[in-house]
């Protein structure tokens, strides 16, 4: 049995035959179909009752309800539920917005309808209507002439036949077999198609002039033509008209779902249209432009994108304004960031060709008189004050376009109008921070970021001393410029493509090209400590500057350290014996370094290469300087070590009973030394003394002879060569 072929099920209800498994999968599922529109009558079971119990039906994927008077008010609720064509699953219950704006003047030959918002379904294949009064009630007052009307979008467009042939099960209308009628006789839903007009004897309307499209501030976005999404032109052959100009946008959902995927969207455009069209009695779309959740926008009402065409979108303000639909329900979910950037694109186009700042707001003389939703008043011929950006309910009595999507409209018209929002500079390459001041040594990359999608930016500036040194692309984050030497400031501009710009704050930058210097060169110095063979210690200091900002000076060998703008020492450990490079860099915030790598060699001298004199014996222990150690107890002994070098260091061992000694140098007494202590120590180097270049010395220790400690124990001299 072919698909579509009407069956009458029980109590009359029609139902259409499943496809057998060869259909809808074959090279003719994926051919292009006709729009078409289905309209089931509600059942009138008694004053008080509108309803149409669960039906199944040809396929569809939008669906609303229509009454007979345009201009009458559904007082209630209009909910629906639908069976799913692929998984034969019903949903639950869904309202309907009930508040279409009937038209200002008729638009066609065939009676205009009042009607629902259209709801997208997806590919469905079964309906069940009621209709709920809101006195609670079922159908009391209600309009006469209910009925839900069902739109198949049809495949039309050569990417929808490209796509899965499941998701679009073949729907052509069934060939009549003898004493089968494709229509239910008698049942209480009786369908009737809508039959899509004929392009082949369409009215002849005498075209208006169209007017010269005047240029725009800012560039046209990316727009699907009718044809891209297959409007079927055969539907709507009346000629457009125009306004004088577009002052206003107003902003609309399509209510519905937000339960359909980008690539449905020519579908859905297509399903509005007919829904329109063919239910509503209008002459074509109302809206003069959708926009996706993908953020893809679709020519609307013919006539031309960028002329001020008259649209049938907000009933007593369509003669000076453009309508903007985006395609969803935002009554509690609000429109996609691609959404909304489409939409302040749109709406900064089109009120930029008349010189109006969408940020702005203007004077509307109302076309009609009625409350808006927020029960506003207006009179007809009587002007009023809008925002440029404005939502469907500001004009009229309707939710549209839902809560949440109204709450963003702030944030359209910022969009729209500039200036660019979020704009800061995350980095500054090729500088050094100190405080608030950068430091380069000449080139620089600034690293920016903004919350303004790029395609309302028209590109960025790199400022330097307040003037563009260099500009980029709005999709550019970053630009590189150079800076003469001395002192500068580097911001960064955005120029939205309104005009407006937004500015982030200066920056100090130094441009310093001169190397630090080391006003004192790196070298050692013996220290107190504990001396090992391995291990002398030392400390090493320096003087490091910069005619700008000094960073740091760095230890780079024979070890590794890195040191403050202001330390000038730090206490090492040198290797005896041999000669170590101690390499230290200076470098300054702007990149700049210099380095100093003097050498020095640290020596031991055992107490046996001293030249002595008076009574001294020998000491062995692990724990002296090469296992063994000179003692004396006899007051005027002393030992004599004589050397080149920088830095000496008289190495000993304490303990409690440790005595004094005289210290000579160069024949002069320069100190007097106690080697007392609570604890015995081994090989420690009790007393230093540095030079500012190395010389030959002779230092000398002579026993005190202290009463009741007179012994000494000395394990040698240490000096820097």
């Amino acid at each position: 049995m072919s698909l579509g072929a009407v069956i009458l099920g029980g109590g009359g209800v029609a139902t259409y035959a499943a496809a057998s498994p060869s259909s809808g999968h074959g090279p003719e599922a994926r051919a292009k179909r006709p729009v078409r529109v289905y309209d089931l009558a509600l059942e009138n079971a008694g004053s008080d009752k509108r309803r149409l119990p669960r039906t199944e039906t040809k396929q569809f994927s939008l669906l609303g309800v229509s009454w007979q008077d345009a201009d009458r008010q559904l007082d209630g609720t209009v909910q629906v539920r639908t069976r799913d064509a692929g998984t034969g699953e019903w949903t639950g219950w869904r309202d309907l917005e009930a508040g279409v704006d009937p038209l200002e003047v008729p638009e066609a030959d065939s009676e205009e309808r009042g009607a629902t918002e259209p709801l997208w379904t997806g590919p469905s294949d079964g309906v069940e209507v009621q209709v709920v009064h809101a006195d609670g009630t079922t159908a009391a007052g209600l309009p006469k002439g209910l009925q839900v009307n069902l739109v198949d979008p049809g495949v039309v467009t050569t990417a929808e036949t490209k796509l899965d042939p499941a998701a679009f099960v073949t729907a052509e209308t069934p060939t009549p077999t003898p004493g089968t009628s494709t229509e239910p006789t008698g049942s209480p839903a009786t369908a009737t198609p809508t039959a899509p007009a004929t392009p082949t004897a369409p009215a002849t309307p005498t075209a208006p002039a169209t007017p010269t499209a005047p240029p725009s501030s800012v560039p046209q976005p990316p727009v699907v033509a009718r044809a891209g999404w297959g409007a079927d032109e055969a539907m709507s052959p009346e000629a457009p008209e125009y306004n004088p100009d577009v002052k206003a946008v107003f902003v609309h959902h399509s209510a519905g779902t937000n339960d359909y995927s980008c690539a449905e969207s020519p579908a859905l455009v297509r399903g509005i249209y007919a829904y329109h069209v063919q239910t509503n009695g209008w002459k074509d779309l109302g809206y003069n432009f959708l926009v996706d959740k993908c953020g893809t926008v679709f020519e609307g009402r013919k006539g031309g994108i960028d002329q001020p065409v008259l649209g049938a979108h907000t009933y007593g303000w369509n003669r000076e304004s453009a309508g903007i639909a985006v395609l969803g329900d935002h009554t509690s979910t609000g429109a996609s960031q691609a959404a909304l950037t489409s939409v302040a694109r749109v709406a900064a186009w089109k009120l930029g060709q008349y010189g109006a700042d969408p940020a702005g707001t203007v004077q509307l003389t109302a076309g009609a008189t009625q409350d808006n939703y927020f029960g506003t008043s207006y009179t007809a011929g009587t002007a009023y004050e809008f925002d440029r950006v404005s939502a469907h309910r500001d004009g009229f009595n309707s939710e549209c376009p839902g809560n949440s999507l109204y709450a963003q409209l702030p944030s359209i018209r910022t969009l729209a109008a500039g200036p660019v929002q979020g704009l800061k500079v995350t980095s500054l390459d090729g500088t050094g921070l100190s405080g608030t001041t950068y430091y380069t040594k000449g080139k620089v990359t600034a690293r920016w970021s903004a919350t303004t999608p790029t395609s309302l930016i028209k590109e960025f500036r790199v400022l330097v001393d307040g003037k563009t040194a260099a500009t980029a692309a709005p999709t550019a984050t970053s630009q590189s410029v150079t800076l003469a030497a001395g002192a500068h400031t580097v911001a960064v501009r955005a120029v939205h493509q309104s005009g407006r710009s937004a500015t982030t704050a200066a920056l100090k930058v130094v441009t310093d090209t001169t190397a630090p210097t080391f006003s004192t060169a790196p070298k050692l110095s013996l220290r107190t400590g504990t001396v090992n063979t391995t291990a002398v210690p030392v400390t090493l200091a320096w003087k490091s500057a910069d005619d700008a900002a000094l960073r740091r000076t760095q230890l780079l060998s024979p070890t590794t350290a890195t040191f403050g703008p202001t330390t000038t020492s730090s206490q090492r450990t040198a290797k005896s014996g041999t000669a170590s490079t101690w390499s230290m860099r200076a470098s300054d915030w702007a990149g700049n370094t210099r380095t100093s790598s003097p050498s020095f060699t640290p020596v031991i001298l055992q107490e046996s290469k001293a030249t002595k004199s008076g009574s001294w014996s020998t000491r062995s222990s692990g724990e002296y300087l090469g296992g063994k150690s000179y003692s004396s107890a006899s007051k005027g002994a002393s030992l004599s070590w004589t050397f080149t070098g920088r830095s000496a260091s008289w190495v000993v061992s304490r303990a409690s009973g440790s005595g004094q000694a005289y210290v000579y140098v160069d024949g002069k007494k320069t100190a007097t030394v106690d080697l007392k202590s609570s604890t015995t120590k081994y090989r420690q180097a009790i007393w230093t003394k540095s030079w500012s270049s190395s010389a030959k010395h002779t230092v000398k220790i002579v026993v005190v002879g202290t009463s009741g400690r007179p012994t000494i124990t000395t394990d040698g001299l240490v000096h820097l060569k």
